[in-house]
């Protein structure tokens, strides 16, 4: 990949999260042609998905992204939840995924919870072989129901979603009964009175730790 080139994920990244005015100005201006690595199916998504996002303002994006993002349970950007629900193992989900972060150096502050999409792209396209695209498949049910959702709709965050998708292995039949049954049924709906992820004592955030480069940043 050149020096000055964008990585494919890093670049689905920015597009899955808010579009504040300042990153929708300088997401136009992105070249595909500077977008890397990128494969055939990859940058016809991206050519899609570009031919609708620059005929928009920021205004209309925001819209568009809340009505397909934030009011709408089966399209949450955050992964364990689809898997898990409110679980004691999506705790347990969370730590997992926090650690992987941790274990590549990373670490995604204190702006969103470590399941959010657009971080662990982020984490895929600068950790190390093969950390980043394991971490996505082991949430790959998670990935799929809400392409499905946003399918259904028609909407063109799903070209996003086809972009992931390229980057990852085929389904395997154990996934895809997985992905029926959670389409079917829904999380697990436990609820267990605590807070919603890993409880503090065993959260990686304790005095003394030492200060790790950001992975990604929502305001």
């Amino acid at each position: 990949m050149a020096p000055d080139s964008v990585h494919t994920l890093k670049l689905v990244s920015l597009l899955l999260q808010y579009p504040e005015p300042g990153t929708v100005a300088a997401i136009k201006e992105v070249n595909l042609k500077r977008v890397s690595p990128l494969r055939g199916g990859q940058q016809r998504s991206l050519e899609t998905f570009f031919g609708w996002y620059r005929q928009r303002s920021p205004e209309e994006l925001a819209r568009a992204y809340v009505d397909s993002f934030d009011f709408v349970r089966q399209r949450s950007l955050h992964l364990t939840y689809h898997l898990h629900g409110d679980s004691r193992q999506r705790g347990l989900g969370l730590l997992q995924i926090k650690s992987a972060y941790r274990e590549a150096g990373l670490d995604p502050g204190n702006y969103e919870l470590p399941d959010y999409l657009p971080f662990m792209l982020e984490f895929s396209a600068m950790a190390p072989e093969p950390m980043g695209r394991d971490l996505l498949e082991r949430h790959r049910p998670a990935i799929e129901l809400i392409r499905d959702s946003l399918k259904s709709e028609d909407s063109p965050w799903v070209h996003l979603f086809d972009v992931i998708r390229e980057e990852l292995p085929g389904l395997s039949k154990r996934q895809i009964a997985r992905i029926r049954r959670l389409a079917a049924n829904g999380p697990p709906t436990e609820e267990v009175g605590l807070e919603p992820f890993a409880p503090p004592e065993v959260m990686p955030t304790s005095p003394g730790d030492v200060p790790l480069p950001m992975v990604g940043r929502r305001k």
